[in-house]
């Protein structure tokens, strides 16, 4: 039987691109997000390339604990197993701290960190349920590890994500379930990232066109993180040649973070 993986926020960008790379690796994949209509694109799309069955889409608020909890229901009855749960759902709003809105920094916090644990909870108890060896892998960020400027409810969000990784490792160790995050550097070509682009000019006194090569120059490797980077160390992970790693924070930075 193939091996099935979730991805929640899988409907979009990076989300889609694990999703399809996660099939093409071989697995059934559970495309979750909060636009069903993404979801069902996605899954459709990988259809069209590995076989009908492969691939299915649902709808998911991974803020909201009786969607998620219908989600795992659903999964359990359509697939009978999880191995491998993807958390990259994910949000950022931008603002000095004297003009941070309450509702943003508790949106970063519902998203970012409260959603992962509700999914991780909850596939967790499949996983021990088929008695698994899975994987649960939390899409992080280099915010989670260094403040970041005018980021204050992602970065707090992203820093908690650590924490529970590694209380979630503690927890489900004895079930041979592992658990890790993954630290991204700058997306530079992803929406959310270009989404900020005319607030880091403003915050950084330069015209827009010019804030993607400041943020290359911070980097050792001196490109921003792709997608595919992403994919080739979640792979990795997800994998029985990582059977042994448990509750890390894995940087993908090109040299950016080091600890």
């Amino acid at each position: 039987m193939k091996q099935v993986t979730v991805v929640i926020g899988g409907g979009q960008t990076l989300g889609e691109f694990l999703c399809k790379g996660i099939a093409d690796a071989g697995y059934k994949v559970v495309v979750a997000d909060l636009n069903i209509a993404n979801a069902n694109k996605v899954a459709e799309e990988i259809n069209q390339k590995h076989g009908e069955g492969t691939a299915k889409g649902f709808g998911v608020d991974a803020t909201n604990e009786n969607s998620v909890i219908k989600l795992a229901q659903d999964v359990d009855d359509a697939f009978k197993r999880v191995d491998l749960m993807v958390y990259s759902a994910g949000i950022a709003r931008a603002a000095p701290i004297t003009n941070f809105a309450l509702n943003d920094f508790q949106l970063s916090v519902n998203v970012n960190l409260t959603g992962y644990f509700l999914c991780a909870r909850e596939f967790a108890k499949l996983m021990v349920k088929y008695k698994i060896h899975g994987r649960i892998i939390q899409i992080n960020s280099k915010s989670g590890k260094v403040g970041s400027k005018h980021n204050s409810g992602y970065s707090a969000a992203k820093f908690g994500g650590i924490g529970l990784t590694q209380s979630l490792a503690l927890d489900l160790a004895e079930y041979g379930i592992t658990v890790n995050s993954l630290m991204l550097g700058n997306l530079l070509k992803s929406p959310m990232f270009q989404s900020l682009i005319p607030q880091y000019a403003k915050k950084l006194g330069i015209p827009e066109n010019q804030v993607e090569q400041v943020y290359i120059d911070k980097v050792p490797l001196k490109r921003g993180c792709d997608y595919q980077d992403v994919l080739n160390v979640l792979l990795f992970y997800a994998s029985d040649k990582a059977s042994y790693c448990t509750g890390q924070s894995i940087n993908i930075t090109g040299g950016q973070v080091m600890f």
